[in-house]
């Protein structure tokens, strides 16, 4: 696989993960402008902000978490020469997911789909890791 290849899906996650910030910027500067949040109620990152702000920033956070092990395979795989179609198939799955749960986080925010979106995500990482350890371990 090319390295473009390989790096798109990163690429793009990474897009999502900047359009998150720039929306929780957006929705706390809002807050702030219109009265709405005090500065001295967030000053000491009490969890005050309106519902919106909220949940652009915990969907920010979360870029943080499951995503984190997404960038560690594909920084290890990519000089490993063992980033496949597989590798790249399952990649595209992994941050559709996550704008999936993205999505659902930032408008509607119904924990029953975000949940399984968030799940999804999760297993296909885990099946991007096993697959990647036995293509290392068993050189498949």
């Amino acid at each position: 696989m090319s390295v473009q290849m390989v790096l798109l899906p990163v690429f793009i996650q990474i897009g999502l993960t900047f359009a998150l910030l720039f929306g929780m910027a957006a929705t706390r500067t809002r807050a702030l402008t219109s009265g709405e949040t005090k500065m001295r109620d967030i000053a000491l990152r009490q969890p005050n902000w309106p519902v919106q702000a909220t949940q652009f920033g915990n969907c920010f956070a979360n870029q943080f978490e499951i995503p984190v092990l997404f960038y560690i395979l594909i920084a290890i795989a990519l000089p490993l020469r063992h980033a496949d179609l597989v590798i790249v198939l399952l990649s595209w799955v992994f941050v559709i997911t996550r704008f999936a749960h993205a999505g659902i986080f930032v408008t509607s925010n119904d924990v029953r789909p975000r949940s399984l979106a968030w799940f999804a995500g999760a297993v296909v990482v885990l099946v991007m890791w096993l697959y990647f350890a036995l293509r290392i371990l068993l050189v498949i």
